[in-house]
C-alpha cells in the first residue's frame, strides 16, 4: 500500500484553494461592495498562508501574508475594494502558484514588484522586502491602521489527540495568536500519561492564553477556523485594565520541559491561574458529525488509477465478449446462463466506470474567466463572458485535451471578433462585447460552442489570403463552409499585424489537429456584423462505446451506436435501380448512401439482402450499405498505429471475442463523404 506524500497533498489542496481565490476575485470585479466575497477571498488567503507555513513553504506564507493583510483592511472597512486591488492580487496569485510549484527556485524580484503594485492599490508606504521568514512574517506590505482600544481575552483550547498525525501544528496556532498582540501562554501537561502508556503521535497538551490585542473576537476565531469543528475552545473577554492578571498558579503546575521548549518564557507575575479547558457544550457535537460525514462523501483518487482501472475494465469487456461467443456456440444451458450474467455485470461495471471518468465542463469553462479578465485589461475592450450548459459531463481525457484549443478560440474571438468599444458604439451595438461558451449533449457527442457578437469573419479577406498563400487557386469555387474552414490551415492568419494575442497563424491549426485527434469535427458559422460561432463536436468518451457490429465482404466493422438512426433492408433489385444516383427515399426525403463494399474495395459480390444503416451527425444524414448486421457490441477503443494515422475513414480499432480485429468507422468522415457525393451528383444532374 502506497503512502501519500504530504507535500503532494498540500500542492493539490493549494491548487484548489488558489482556484477558489481566483473565482472569488473575478466575482468581486463585478461586485466590489460585496462583503461576502471579500470575506471569502480573505479566508482563502488565510488558509493558503497557514497551510503553507505548516508544510514548510515559508516564502509562500510570507508573500501570502501581505495579500491577506490587504484584504483584512478591506474587510474592516479601512480601505475600499477596487479593480486595481483585485488585479494586483490576481497577479500576486500567479506568483503564489509559482511558489507552490517551485518553492526553492529563484523567482528574482517578482515578489517585490507585485508587493509594490499591491501597495499602490491600497495606499501607504513601500512594501517590506520578501525574505524567507519564519512561519508567519512580522512586516506587512500595507500601512497599519491607527491605534485602537485594546481588549484582553482569555483563550483556552485543546486539540484532538490525532491532530498532530493529521497535520495540525498547534505551534502555528500559537504563532498566529502572538501576531494578534501581546500574549502569555501556558501549557497544561496534566493529561500526559505515564511513559509506558504514552502514544508518541498523540497530543496530550492543552493551552491557556491571555491575549491583549486591538483585534476583535472574529480575528481570534479566524485563527482556529480550520480546526474549530474538532477542537474544544473557550474564549472569554477579560474586563478591567489590560495589565490586570489573574493570580499565578502553584509552581507545581508549571509547564513541562517539553512545552517550555516550544513556548516563549512568561514572567511569573504574568502567568494566569490555570483552569482545565472547559468542554464545548454538547450542541457542538452535531456539526462535527456532519462535517466528518461530508468529508467521507468524497475520496481523492489519482487520475492515473482511474486510467488503470479503465484499462482493466476494457480487458474484462473483451474477455466477456469471448465468453459470449463460446456460450453461443455451446448447447450447455448452464454456460449460457453464466455468460449472460457475466455480460450483465460487466455492462454495469463499464457504465459505472464511465460515470467515474465523467467530469462537468464547468471545470473547463471556469478557467476562462481569468483569461477573459486579463485580455479585457490588455486590449482595452469591455468583455462579458457567458457560460451555458456547465453541468454537461464529458470524459476527463477530453476535458484535458480541449483546454488548449479553447484558449486559442477564445483569444481569437476577443482579438479578431470583438470590436473596440468605440467601434461597437459607432455600429449601433452596446459597448460591452459578449463571448459565450456553451456545451450540450447530442447523442454520443458533446457540442462545445464559442460564440461572439463581434464583426464576423470577412470572407473576402479569407479568400484573398488563401489565394496569396497558394491554398486555393484564384477564382476556385468553394462553398461557404469550405471557405470558412480555410482559417484552420497551417500558418493561416488574416491579422494585419502580429500581436501578443494572435497573428502568427498557429493557433487554429492546433485546434483542428487536437479536435481531429479526439475523433471530433469543427463547424463554423458567421454573419457579417453580427458575430461568429465555432462548434466543436466531440465524442463523450474515448474508452468504451456501444457499437453496431456489421460485416462488409469478409471484414467486420463497428459503427458507434450513438450515431445510428435506423436500419433498412436494400434488396438486390433496389440496389440495381439506384446505380448511378445512390439515394434512398426515407419518409419523403432523399438520403445519400455509400456502398462500403465499393469504398473498401472488398472484391466480393454483394449479399442478396443487403442492409442500409442510416447514421447522422447533427442534422446531416447518410446511409451505409453493408452485407450483414451482426448485432450490438461493447467496443473497447484502441488507437490506430502510426502507419494508419492518415486513414481518415477509421477512428480506431477494437478486439473481438475471437481475437480478431474490427475497425471502428469514423462517422463524421463518412457523413461528410456522403454529403460531398450528394453535392457532386446534384451539380452533374
Amino acid at each position: 500500500m502506497s503512502t501519500l506524500d504530504p507535500v503532494a497533498v498540500f500542492r493539490t489542496e493549494a491548487a484548489e484553494c488558489l482556484e477558489a481565490i481566483e473565482a472569488g476575485l473575478l466575482d468581486l470585479t463585478h461586485q466590489l461592495d460585496n462583503k461576502d466575497l471579500v470575506d471569502a477571498v480573505f479566508r482563502g488567503l488565510h488558509t493558503l498562508k497557514g497551510s503553507g507555513a505548516m508544510f514548510g513553504f515559508e516564502a509562500l506564507a510570507a508573500f501570502t501574508h501581505h495579500c491577506e493583510t490587504a484584504f483584512d483592511r478591506v474587510r474592516k472597512g479601512e480601505v475600499a475594494a477596487t479593480s486595481e486591488l483585485v488585479a494586483a492580487v490576481l497577479a500576486a496569485q500567479d506568483h503564489m502558484r509559482a511558489l507552490v510549484d517551485q518553492p526553492d527556485a529563484d523567482h528574482g524580484d517578482i515578489g517585490h514588484k507585485l508587493l509594490a503594485q499591491l501597495q499602490a492599490a491600497v495606499g501607504g508606504k513601500e512594501a517590506a522586502p520578501v525574505a524567507a521568514p519564519a512561519a508567519v512574517p512580522a512586516p506587512t506590505a500595507v500601512r497599519e491602521a491607527p491605534a485602537k482600544k485594546k481588549n484582553s481575552w482569555r483563550i483556552r483550547f485543546s486539540l484532538p489527540a490525532n491532530s498532530m498525525a493529521n497535520g495540525t501544528n498547534p505551534l502555528g496556532l500559537l504563532d498566529e495568536l502572538r501576531d494578534l498582540g501581546e500574549c502569555t501562554v501556558r501549557a497544561n501537561t496534566l493529561a500526559i500519561p505515564a511513559l509506558d502508556e504514552l502514544v508518541p503521535t498523540d497530543l496530550y497538551i492543552s493551552w491557556d492564553v491571555t491575549l491583549t490585542s486591538e483585534q476583535d473576537r472574529s480575528a481570534i476565531d479566524d485563527v482556529f477556523i480550520f480546526v474549530l469543528d474538532d477542537m474544544e475552545l473557550s474564549v472569554e473577554e477579560i474586563d478591567g485594565p489590560t495589565t490586570a492578571a489573574v493570580a499565578p498558579a502553584d509552581e507545581k503546575a508549571a509547564p513541562a520541559p517539553v512545552a517550555a521548549a516550544s513556548v516563549a518564557p512568561v514572567p511569573p507575575a504574568a502567568v494566569p491561574e490555570f483552569r482545565p479547558v472547559e468542554a464545548v457544550p454538547a450542541k457542538r457535537e452535531a456539526p462535527v458529525a456532519v462535517s466528518q460525514a461530508k468529508a467521507a462523501e468524497n475520496v481523492r483518487v489519482p487520475a492515473e488509477r482511474l486510467d488503470e482501472l479503465m484499462d482493466r475494465v476494457g480487458e474484462l469487456v473483451i474477455a466477456q465478449s469471448r465468453l459470449s461467443q463460446l456460450a453461443s456456440a455451446s448447447t450447455d444451458i448452464a454456460l449460457r446462463s453464466v455468460s449472460e450474467e457475466i455480460e450483465r455485470l460487466s455492462g454495469e461495471l463499464r457504465d459505472t466506470m464511465m460515470v467515474l471518468r465523467m467530469v462537468p465542463v464547468a471545470t473547463l469553462f471556469s478557467r476562462f474567466r481569468r483569461l477573459v479578465h486579463d485580455l479585457a485589461r490588455e486590449t482595452g475592450k469591455v468583455i462579458e463572458l457567458v457560460t451555458e450548459g456547465e453541468s454537461t459531463e464529458v470524459d476527463k481525457t477530453v476535458i484535458e485535451r480541449l483546454a488548449d484549443p479553447l484558449v486559442h478560440l477564445v483569444r481569437n474571438s476577443i482579438d479578431h471578433g470583438l470590436e473596440t468599444p468605440a467601434d461597437r458604439l459607432a455600429s449601433g451595438k452596446i459597448e460591452a462585447g459578449t463571448v459565450t461558451l456553451s456545451a450540450r449533449q447530442a447523442g454520443g457527442e458533446v457540442i462545445i460552442s464559442i460564440k461572439d457578437d463581434g464583426r464576423g469573419i470577412n470572407r473576402e479577406r479569407v479568400r484573398a489570403k488563401a489565394e496569396s498563400s497558394g491554398l486555393i487557386q484564384p477564382g476556385q469555387p468553394l462553398s461557404d463552409s469550405e471557405l470558412l474552414q480555410l482559417i484552420f490551415a497551417p500558418g493561416f492568419s488574416t491579422a494585419a499585424a502580429i500581436t501578443n494575442l494572435s497573428g502568427r497563424g498557429v493557433g487554429m491549426d492546433v485546434v483542428k489537429k487536437t479536435v481531429e485527434a479526439l475523433r471530433g469535427a469543427i463547424d463554423i458559422a458567421s454573419v457579417p456584423g453580427q458575430g461568429s460561432e465555432v462548434s466543436l463536436r466531440i465524442p463523450l468518451t474515448l474508452a468504451i462505446i456501444d457499437g453496431l457490429l456489421v460485416r462488409v465482404g469478409s471484414g467486420r466493422y463497428v459503427i458507434p451506436l450513438s450515431a445510428v438512426e435506423e436500419c433498412l433492408e436494400l434488396s438486390l433489385e433496389e440496389d440495381l435501380r439506384s446505380r448511378g444516383r445512390s439515394f434512398i427515399s426515407l419518409r419523403d426525403s432523399l438520403v445519400p448512401f455509400l456502398r462500403l463494399r465499393d469504398l473498401f474495395r472488398t472484391g466480393t459480390k454483394p449479399d442478396v439482402h443487403q442492409k442500409v444503416v442510416v447514421i447522422s451527425t447533427g442534422t446531416e444524414r447518410v446511409g451505409l450499405v453493408v452485407d450483414q448486421i451482426i448485432g450490438d457490441h461493447q467496443t473497447v477503443i484502441k488507437s490506430m498505429s502510426k502507419l494508419h494515422n492518415n486513414v481518415a475513414t477509421f477512428s480506431g480499432a477494437t478486439i473481438l471475442g475471437d481475437g480478431s480485429v474490427a475497425l471502428i468507422l469514423d462517422v463524421g468522415h463518412l457523413v461528410a463523404a456522403g454529403q460531398q457525393q450528394e453535392a457532386q451528383l446534384r451539380v452533374a444532374g
